[in-house]
């Protein structure tokens, strides 16, 4: 006798339009070890290079990356050596960021609008104008801490439309949407690739001829991102629809958008907390490095190196991975281990436990942020993806400067230690309160998912028909 759900799923079967697949070989024996069949080892990994696009970008961009970490560090040397003043730091970081937490919600819109691909371009060349004329400036000698400052103003507002430009554009680039966390995870590699080559290339360069050299290979490395981005082969996406409506309704119609739907808002909401009270942890590094474990620069530079040796191995982690199914309970779990890591290491006074902490919290920030970026990407509506993607950016960037002043603010009252402690703790609140809305939050999302073809309708069907109260894993 056959027994009643059995009958019941048979009977529903037999209703559904049956859809003939091909017949093809089990994963775990591929006919030929390419990367369009493997499932495992290197060819897997790097799956998204099969894309003619996005290789070109990929190429590009880690050329780029490299000079912009070069950047990065010759410019806090620059300032420093210039007014020796921890004070003009922190406004010449602020000033690099600020423009995104003020802009990027509006920039989304444009991005929406306007033709990503140009407008890439167009951003890549005026950052290398400004990367030229600071190292004019420096190389010349007559660079001052305004130009310093006006130059990072202009960077940051560069930023603000290129960030969400960047992020809505990988869609374009990677026709198979199966490969898209694959390409996120990757672009993660490759930012902290270059974050670990890039400030070991400064140190030299700085050493032997000054930071104004930094600042023109800088510039001229911009050229292969923009040679790449002029080498694509696109198909024209029509936004002429888009471009006649009003601004300010869009703006809304996007913040109505992310407001209304709770998978995207809390998912939003958990990056700007750990982006503001977690990861200003670097602004307080040199206290820990000379005061606290009694090094020096090299001190300083081992920390840092640390946890972008624990980002980096986050980001292979998840280009390893085959599926964005399963990828939702990793972002409270890695907000957790952030936290953790920050308390631990708040404690810490040796240099070893120290660096293989930092590891934890390299790993947990970037793991968090590029499963927010993939899930962000895959549910988001195709004619709000620039917007969305701002308010991301806004969530990641915009609220860093905010939070490095906050964190300088306390650590001056309190110590760096006790200001760790506090952001650890508010980290775990934060992924304690996510994990309580993660089942709602998958149920949100099954729909799209059954639509998109990542949940195959007849599974959907059956656990409707049987009315099965847990949803598979976002």
């Amino acid at each position: 006798m056959c027994h009643p759900l059995v009958r019941r799923y048979i009977l529903m079967d037999e209703n559904l339009p049956r859809k003939i697949e091909p017949e093809r070989a089990p994963e775990s024996t591929p006919i030929y070890p390419d990367t369009k069949q493997a499932t495992t080892g290197l060819g897997f990994m790097l799956r998204a290079l099969d894309h003619r696009n996005y290789r070109l970008f990929f190429s590009g961009q880690s050329i780029s990356l490299i000079g912009t970490w070069m950047t990065r560090i010759a410019t806090a040397w620059l300032v420093y050596r210039l007014t020796s003043s921890p004070l003009l730091l922190g406004v010449v970081g602020f000033a690099g960021q600020i423009p995104s937490f003020l802009l990027a919600p509006v920039a989304g819109v444009l991005v929406d609008r306007w033709d990503r691909h140009r407008l890439l371009v167009a951003t890549q060349a005026l950052a290398m104008v400004q990367s030229l004329a600071l190292a004019a400036l420096t190389l010349t000698g007559v660079v001052k801490i305004w130009h310093v400052i006006v130059l990072s103003l202009f960077q940051g507002v560069i930023n603000a439309f290129d960030m969400p430009a960047r992020q809505a554009f990988l869609v374009e680039i990677i026709e198979k949407r199966d490969d898209l966390s694959n390409a996120i995870a990757l672009n993660s590699s490759m930012v902290n690739a270059a974050r670990l080559l890039g400030p070991s290339f400064a140190g030299v360069i700085i050493a032997a001829g000054g930071e104004g050299w930094c600042f023109l290979l800088d510039g001229v490395s911009y050229l292969a991102v923009i040679a790449s981005l002029l080498l694509m082969t696109l198909a024209r996406v029509d936004g002429e629809d888009l471009a006649e409506e009003n601004l300010f309704r869009q703006f809304r119609e996007g913040w109505n958008y992310i407001a209304g739907f709770t998978p995207i808002r809390n998912i939003l909401l958990l990056l700007a907390l750990v982006s503001l009270v977690g990861m200003p942890y670097t602004v307080l590094m040199p206290i820990f490095a000379n005061g606290i474990l009694g090094g020096g620069p090299y001190t300083l530079g081992w920390l840092m190196a640390a946890s972008g040796v624990g980002a980096l191995m986050g980001a292979l982690f998840l280009a390893a991975r085959r599926t964005v199914l399963g990828l939702g309970k990793f972002i409270p779990i890695m907000a957790a281990s952030f936290g953790a890591g920050l308390i631990a290491f708040s404690f810490s006074r040796t240099l070893w436990l120290s660096l293989l902490l930092l590891v934890v919290v390299g790993l947990g920030f970037i793991v968090q942020m590029a499963v927010s970026n993939t899930l962000l990407q895959t549910i988001v509506e195709e004619d709000k993806r620039g917007r969305v993607m701002s308010f991301y950016t806004a969530a990641v960037m915009g609220t860093m400067p905010f939070g490095s002043l906050l964190a300088g603010a306390v650590a001056a009252r309190i110590g760096a230690p006790g200001t760790l402690l506090i952001s650890g703790i508010c980290c775990i609140a934060g992924a304690l309160w996510f994990a309580r809305t993660l089942p709602a939050l998958r149920r949100d999302i099954r729909p799209i998912y059954v639509k998109m073809g990542i949940l195959p309708q007849v599974a959907s069907g059956l656990q409707k028909t049987c009315e099965l109260t847990v949803p598979p894993e976002s």
